[in-house]
């Protein structure tokens, strides 16, 4: 009883501070253009920008208090149990059993989401010019993430079960090992593999920009052979760019949508941005990190596997590896969430070395001017809560951008 009794407190204390923290950011909203944004937004942009985000707002806390009732009533109600015990008249295997547990969970979850899903895309979304998806495009996006999910994650979770089943107190060790194999190579092959299954990525063609980004690798010393663009205008008006891979494997992929928005000059700002991570080992600090991270989890998730007191508080009669996972992935919120303020200071952090990065190279300007562009396009808020940027946001906002590269 003790264990449902942390539980819930753990899934209740965790609903009211992010909501806590969601009301503290509302608050900051202004009709009024904020002294430090003149200049960024003019009035209208800035009135939409608001309405956004408080569209966006109120729509997380509708979706969140949803989520938050289902969880405590699943819980109160004994129903991880239940479907645990159901499914054992019916299979004897434990990876089978562990397999189907879970993928019953992500198929139900994935139904009762789906109204909000629709709703954001293409009301919210569409509302303030964002969608660009149509709705075959939805569904057909929505199939293949399930057929995704459940091909790479039943291979994993199979082999993960496996060990755990089968080799004892160092089983999480194999796991560590085979999970931070799986990383890896996601890492390098994920935009030569996942990424085509939802999106077109071509060679950047001859021109201005291809000899511009070539022009600023070289004197950088970067070796860049591989600069796709992507076709994300397929879905959404938000535009971006991202880096990816490791030695031949690196690759810059550019969202149409960004070639749409900013100037020659404001892509090779950012992009230089992008390549201050590498430059600064960024992408290898972050990875070694989720490395070490994982271990922790799987060492500490290794010992909750076996309890009996933890199956019975989610209504089980018997231990097993799913039911364990449950609640270890609730008991963990806490630490979590100690861990993610450390993630969160990390991150900045290298985002103003990434920064001071592009303005060593007289960038300084085309990055701020190409941020605004990106910001404004986007309604992002440029205003939000310290609070919720302190445990949130893994950038600086906006205006600390700005002051930083001015410096």
């Amino acid at each position: 009883m003790i264990y449902l009794i942390i539980i819930l407190l753990i899934v209740v204390l965790d609903f009211l501070w992010t909501q806590y923290l969601s009301y503290r950011n509302r608050k900051r909203m202004s009709p009024e253009i904020p002294l430090q944004l003149e200049g960024i937004y003019n009035k209208e942009d800035y009135a939409r920008q608001q309405e956004y985000q408080k569209t966006s707002s109120r729509f997380g806390l509708y979706t969140s208090l949803f989520s938050f009732i289902i969880m405590v009533a699943i819980l109160l109600l004994g129903l991880f149990g239940w479907l645990d015990e159901l499914l054992r008249q019916y299979i004897d295997n434990e990876i089978v059993l562990t397999l189907a547990f879970f993928g019953l969970i992500y198929i139900i979850n994935d139904i009762i989401t789906l109204p909000f899903d629709y709703y954001s895309t293409f009301v919210i979304e569409e509302r303030f010019g964002f969608n660009k998806s149509t709705r075959k495009t939805f569904w057909l996006d929505k199939l293949k993430g399930l057929l995704l999910t459940a091909v790479l994650g039943g291979l994993i979770l199979t082999l993960i079960v496996w060990l755990y089943n089968t080799l004892g107190e160092y089983a999480w060790l194999y796991a560590w090992g085979a999970v931070t194999v799986f990383s890896l190579f996601m890492s390098l092959f994920y935009s030569n593999i996942i990424v085509p299954l939802f999106n077109k990525q071509t060679p950047l063609g001859e021109g201005e920009l291809r000899d511009a980004i070539e022009a600023f690798a070289n004197k950088a010393g970067f070796a860049l052979n591989n600069i796709y663009v992507m076709n994300a205008s397929k879905r959404s008006s938000k535009a971006n760019a991202y880096f990816t891979g490791f030695g031949a494997k690196k690759r810059i992929v550019l969202f149409d949508t960004l070639i749409n928005d900013l100037s020659t000059q404001e892509i090779v700002a950012v992009l230089a941005h992008e390549i201050g991570h590498y430059k600064k080992k960024h992408t290898l600090q972050g990875m070694l990190i989720s490395i070490c991270y994982t271990g922790v989890i799987l060492y500490l998730l290794s010992l909750f596997l076996g309890n009996v007191d933890i199956a019975i508080a989610l209504g089980g009669s018997q231990p097993s590896f799913h039911l364990g996972l449950i609640a270890f992935s609730v008991l963990f919120t806490p630490v979590s969430l100690i861990l993610g303020i450390f993630s969160s200071i990390f991150s900045r952090k290298n985002e103003y070395q990434a920064d001071a990065y592009a303005a060593s190279f007289g960038l300084a300007e085309p990055l701020i001017s190409g941020l605004k562009k990106l910001s404004v396009n986007s309604l992002s808020n440029l205003n939000p809560d310290p609070l919720y940027v302190f445990f949130y946001y893994s950038h600086p906002t906006l205006l600390q951008r700005i002051e930083s590269l001015r410096k």
